[in-house]
């Protein structure tokens, strides 16, 4: 069986030369996706009669820890396909999946165009898919279409003229499909997040997916979708602190009360590591504990062998474990993005050294879903034994 954790490993040594730079000059990494694309790494979660790997979460979970230790805009640009191919997974027609899992063992990646702007809540959705004259017409405009410019076929989320939920398996160059690199955030700067329109796309009926009968039925995808930023954001907090070991030996002088002669036996120096080191490794741990609770969800809501109430109380201990391990790997990467000034002192602002894209990149993936709310679900979980909402954020 194929080793797909190696497969990543020997990606990131390609992936994390020039990472920096392309942070920097903003250069998206269509050169590494294609790394990505050729090694079929998009293949790991397909079941294993499809020509995949069917690989378990915590499995899943180091493989975008290592991705993103190299470069975390590449690990969130490949998060989509993952997410899309769970959806295909679960909610797909038989014919459906034949088609997309054949086309995924073909080096083909997916990405998602869901999020939009403006509505009166956030995950509003507003992009029709509309019948005319025997026709269905896909209109609207997404916004952070994450990895788009990357993949193959878009997945987006849509509502039909009676307001039922859908997704639609769109191939990137379909007529009326256009995509704009104008995403400008202060980090994750090369993840091709930006706007996608839609234009009177012609939508043949067999790239229709129904999502209405699941907007209220709690799966394991959103539990997924988490664990990845998860992920994502300790492999920010791991290559942060790489940076700054690497540094002590490096641009680091000890003050002379410190009564040595190197940093790198600066009493300090040497604790804050020692403490930034804690905290992200807690962060890797939470979640290969949480990565374990998703497996058991998972493989009991796609096998069908666990009746309802069963893999409904698998579902829930797994988006409060996500949830948990949110919280940590947020808090983590957030504080050791933070300190690493505290150890190289103002040589590290040194715009040569972009060290400052790390703490750009964990803030700006962190705010994807507020914190708040993830404390709050757990509290409610374990005091009120009231389950978390039935959401892609859990």
């Amino acid at each position: 069986m194929r080793d797909y954790i190696k497969s990543a490993t020997e990606l990131a040594e390609q992936i994390a030369p020039g990472a920096a730079e392309r942070d920097m000059n903003r250069q998206l990494p269509f050169e590494q996706m294609e790394l990505i694309r050729q090694a079929n790494l998009g293949t790991a979660r397909l079941p294993v009669t499809s020509g995949g790997g069917d690989i378990p979460f915590t499995d899943v979970v180091k493989i975008f820890i290592t991705l993103s230790r190299a470069d975390p805009c590449v690990a969130q640009a490949l998060f989509p396909h993952f997410a899309t191919v769970e959806h295909l997974r679960l909610i797909a027609s038989p014919s459906q999946q034949d088609k997309y899992f054949s086309e995924i063992t073909r080096q083909k990646l997916t990405s998602g165009a869901i999020a939009e702007r403006g509505g009166k809540i956030r995950g509003e959705i507003t992009t029709q898919l509309s019948l005319r004259e025997g026709r269905y017409l896909l209109n609207g405009t997404k916004f952070y279409s994450t990895g788009c410019l990357f993949a193959d076929y878009i997945k987006v989320q849509a509502v039909t003229e009676q307001g039922d939920a859908v997704y639609v398996m769109v191939p990137k160059q379909s007529p009326g499909v256009t995509l704009l690199d104008d995403w400008d955030g202060m980090g994750q700067r090369t993840t091709a997040s930006g706007t996608t329109r839609l234009e009177n796309v012609e939508v043949p009926s067999e790239w229709i997916i129904p999502l209405h009968h699941w907007v209220n039925k709690r799966n394991y995808v959103g539990a997924v979708a988490q664990l990845i930023h998860c992920s994502i954001d300790a492999g920010i907090g791991l290559a942060a602190l790489e940076d700054a070991i690497r540094w002590i030996g490096k641009g680091v002088r000890p003050v002379k009360e410190s009564g040595v002669e190197l940093a790198a036996y600066d009493p300090y120096i040497l604790r804050t590591i020692g403490e930034l080191s804690a905290h992200i490794n807690a962060a890797v741990a939470i979640i290969d504990l949480a990565a374990r609770k998703v497996d058991l969800a998972s493989r009991a809501q796609l096998s069908g062998n666990s009746n309802e109430s069963q893999t409904d109380i698998l579902l829930t201990e797994a988006s409060i474990a996500v949830a948990e391990a949110k919280i940590i790997s947020t808090r983590s990467s957030l504080l050791v993005c933070e300190r690493v000034y505290d150890i190289g002192g103002a040589s590290t602002t040194q715009k040569g050294l972009n060290l400052d894209r790390h703490w750009r990149n964990a803030r700006t993936h962190t705010t994807h879903d507020s914190l708040d709310y993830k404390y709050k679900a757990v509290g409610n979980y374990l005091v009120n034994d009231i389950p978390p909402p039935i959401s892609f954020l859990y």
